[in-house]
Order: structure tokens, then C-alpha cells, then sequence
């Protein structure tokens, strides 16, 4: 495989990038910045924005298989931005396959694009897009997956989606240092009753299912021009998981609770004040969070291991065991 992975310097992108050296192939990243560290590992790092067609249509040239693992994640910020990149940097991406004969396509979506704030339970892809979404970041990932999906056929290309949820493990950069910190900082609060079920993707097992994917759409299985949940077999109950990781990173648990309609009213007050100040700070709650914090959403991996053989290669107790010494980094304010 000769390989492009957009975001290859990120959490996911470079696992994804580590994988696919460590099997042997050729790979290129197209990030923000360059990455030596990569380069010395015989990777090619290219600078660029995924907003500038012709820049990313270069980094297309010459490979057969391009990872899009590059995305604005969050749930605060200018829908123009999360336009931009996510819609627009992957028309861009779909065009630079097209234009350079590029076989194969793996998106790194979301399961967001499908939460329409009501608990998923054991959900599979059958849900449909909601009509609404409370945040920019599922609505522009669901505009984008459908364009990846459209794409499928288009001068030979053959794409998928895949939707892995919550991802977390060892160098992450996003989901729990954050968690991390308020609970360091005193102002982490259990939304509702605790008993929601969620499902977690670790990292490493979600890097190798945009490999599989990959491998899958090269022997011309069915899974072309289809979305995935990819996550562990089995939920966990979020704020025990929640309080196993702090257990781990030598915090105490989480003690204080908020039931879930305060949450979400807060968060729609602190919204607006956010919106009034023009404020690019993240408020500390907003309705989506409120409403992912509180309910269940847990998904079925069935058709994932059905269509490519996906299925974890960390076990969960492994996983938080490799992430543990980047918990207490992280509760020690490193």
C-alpha cells in the first residue's frame, strides 16, 4: 500500500500512520505543520491546509489509498470554520482522489452524525441523520461523510465511512486531558443519574479498522459506499468508567451531581452569553454535552465485523493500562 494520511501527525492519524508502517507501507501525511519525528521513521510529511484544493490534490498524486483522518473537532467555534474544513477540506480530499486516480478512500467520521439526543441503545446504522443538530462539529461530519459516500464509484474510487465513538488511549490530545484537568481542577460534576451506557473506541483498535477497511476495499467486498460504528463490543457505564480513569491517574472520584435538565439549561444560558460576548472560549457546558454526558448512546459493531473482520486487538484492561502513565501526567498538570 502506498498511503496518504490527512491529520497523520494527530491522536488517531498517527496510529494509523504506525500501523501501516509497522505492515509495511509507503506513507505520506498531510498535516498543518511537518512532523521530523515522522520523516526520520521514512514518512513523508507534507504541510498544508485541507481548505487549499490544489495543495491537497498534490498530496493525492502517486498514492492508491488516502486515510481522512484530519477534522476541527469540538462543539464551540463558527460554523464557517467547521464548514470549511470538514465539508470543504473533504470535497477537496474526494476531488483529489478523483483527479489523481486514487483507488481507494477511508473517512474518519463520527457517530454524532446520526445523535438526535434521544439515548441509543445498542443502535445500529439504520438511524437516519437527524433533521437537527445541537452542535457544528456532528453537522458538518455528517455533510461530509454523505459526500464521501456519494463519492463511491467515481473514477474507480471505492470509499467508507467509519464512526468510531469516544476514541481514547495514550497520547491523546483531546477527550482526556480535558477530563482530566477539570477533575484535577475541582469542577468535574456527574450530569445525571450515572447510569447511562456509552461506547469507547480504543485507539489502537480503531487505527486497525481503517486498515481492515482498507484491506477490505482493495478485495472489492460490500462494504464500499457504507458508513460503520466501530467501538468496543461492549458499553461501559460512563461515570464508573469515568471513575475507574481517575482512580488510575490518582484522583478521587467524582463526587458532586448535576441532574440533567439543569445541565442543559445551563448550557443553553451559558451558550448564549458565549454567543452575545462573541466569546471563542468553549463555554464549561453547552446542550449537546449535557445531553452526551447524561444519556446512553452505544452502538453495534455486527456490521463491522460482518463486512471486514473488525474486532478489538487491545483488550479494555489493556488499554487503560498503556494509557495509565499519561493519567497521572496529565493529574500532575503535565
Amino acid at each position: 500500500m502506498n498511503a496518504l494520511v490527512t491529520g497523520g501527525g494527530g491522536f488517531l492519524g498517527r496510529y494509523v500512520v504506525e500501523q501501516l508502517l509497522a505492515a509495511g507501507a509507503k506513507v505520506r501525511v498531510y498535516s498543518r505543520r511537518r512532523f521530523p519525528e515522522l520523516e526520520a521513521q521514512g514518512v513523508v510529511s507534507l504541510a498544508g491546509d485541507l481548505r487549499d484544493a490544489g495543495r491537497v490534490a498534490d498530496a493525492c498524486q502517486g498514492v492508491d489509498t488516502v486515510f481522512h483522518t484530519a477534522a476541527v473537532p469540538g462543539i464551540w467555534g463558527p460554523w464557517s470554520l467547521y464548514y470549511e474544513t470538514n465539508v470543504v477540506g473533504t470535497q477537496n480530499v474526494i476531488a483529489g482522489c478523483v483527479a489523481s486516480g486514487v483507488a481507494r478512500l477511508v473517512y474518519t467520521s463520527s457517530p454524532s452524525v446520526v445523535y438526535d439526543g434521544r439515548p441509543h441503545e445498542g443502535a445500529d446504522e439504520s438511524l437516519p441523520f437527524p433533521d437537527h443538530f445541537s452542535a457544528h462539529y456532528p453537522k458538518s461530519k455528517a455533510l461530509a461523510e454523505q459526500a464521501v459516500l456519494a463519492a463511491n464509484g467515481s473514477a474507480g474510487l471505492r470509499t467508507i465511512a467509519l464512526r468510531p465513538h469516544l476514541i481514547w488511549g495514550p497520547r491523546d490530545n483531546h477527550l482526556l486531558p480535558r477530563l482530566i484537568q477539570r477533575a484535577r481542577l475541582g469542577r468535574l460534576r456527574q450530569v445525571g443519574d450515572g447510569r447511562n451506557k456509552v461506547s469507547m473506541s480504543y485507539v489502537e483498535n480503531t487505527a486497525h479498522a481503517h486498515l481492515l477497511a482498507a484491506s477490505a476495499l482493495s478485495e472489492g467486498r460490500a462494504c464500499a459506499g457504507k458508513a460503520y460504528f466501530i467501538n468496543e463490543p461492549e458499553p461501559v457505564v460512563l461515570w464508573a468508567w469515568v471513575n475507574q480513569l481517575l482512580a488510575a491517574a490518582g484522583l478521587p472520584p467524582v463526587r458532586g451531581k448535576v441532574p440533567t435538565s439543569v445541565a442543559w439549561m445551563a448550557g443553553a444560558g451559558l451558550e448564549a452569553v458565549a454567543r452575545l460576548m462573541r466569546s471563542k472560549n468553549e463555554p464549561i457546558m453547552t446542550r449537546f454535552l449535557a445531553s452526551q454526558l447524561s444519556s446512553s448512546h452505544w452502538y453495534r459493531i455486527d456490521a463491522a465485523a460482518r463486512d471486514f473482520g473488525y474486532g478489538p486487538v487491545v483488550s479494555a484492561e489493556e488499554g487503560l493500562r498503556r494509557t495509565t502513565p499519561d493519567l497521572r501526567r496529565w493529574a500532575g498538570g503535565g
